[in-house]
């Protein structure tokens, strides 16, 4: 069993928090902006002038480096804009198609235990796909959710391929984290073909589409916040207009 099988994932606030606002932006928004918002509104949690907040978007094509990137894994450097930040993780691709949802939650009214944190990120991935009869597994070595592929050629050493659906990459400043995680909903796979996805190389890359599953991305975002509920507790929809 992988060790982060048996965490306790949910993560629910200890003070009755008010509900984590939920805020989902049409269009495309562009990567420096939903930096900018992320570190103030990350900035605010950690004052405490603001609730929590959950934010769903989709960015133009675009490639990011997180703090353990290796130039060599960078395949195609002027394909697309390449974003330098400071969450975990290695390169990882964002683009229509994708859904990003940033996390900007307050683990001191929550739990202090990062390694647990990214655990309770992948069950709401897990949990998610579970909804959508995908059955999405943990990885020991290897952050993200992934897919068994018994339809593709098994691996040199005979072990089943498999593909990665989800990424999650955060970081944490004053305990309030923010980035969050990827899932692929109905994004161009190829375009994943520009970096080594997370600097993993004997594995590729999947989506819902790729896997059969048509889900509009309304219906998926409807999944994701159920789960993230069960694990992170009640939230409440944000009304303000930050369209990209």
């Amino acid at each position: 069993m992988n060790q982060r099988d048996t965490l306790e994932t949910r993560f629910f606030p200890k003070d009755g928090s008010a509900p984590v606002r939920w805020r989902i932006s049409e269009g495309l928004t562009p990567y420096a902006k939903a930096v900018a918002l992320m570190e103030s509104e990350a900035e605010k949690i950690a004052a405490g002038q603001a609730d929590e907040l959950v934010w769903l978007v989709e960015h133009p094509p675009l490639y990011t480096a997180g703090t353990s990137a290796k130039p060599e894994d960078l395949v195609a450097p002027d394909r697309f804009e390449v974003h330098q930040t400071g969450r975990g993780g290695e390169y990882t691709y964002h683009g229509p198609g994708q859904r990003v949802a940033y996390v900007m939650l307050d683990l001191k009214r929550r739990r202090q235990d990062v390694r647990a944190f990214v655990t309770a990120m992948e069950a709401v991935i897990i949990a998610t796909l579970a909804s959508m009869n995908v059955t999405g597994e943990r990885r020991e070595d290897r952050v993200g959710v992934w897919v068994r592929r018994p339809d593709k050629p098994r691996l040199a050493d005979g072990t089943m391929s498999e593909d990665k659906i989800a990424a999650i990459g955060i970081r944490l400043r004053k305990w309030v984290s923010f980035h969050g995680l990827a899932l692929n909903v109905d994004p161009d796979l190829e375009h994943f073909s520009g970096i080594v996805p997370c600097g993993v190389r004997q594995h590729g890359v999947t989506s819902l589409i790729d896997l059969g599953l048509p889900v509009p991305m309304h219906e998926a975002d409807i999944r994701l916040r159920e789960a993230f509920e069960a694990t992170f507790g009640a939230t409440r929809d944000d009304s303000e207009n930050t369209s990209g």
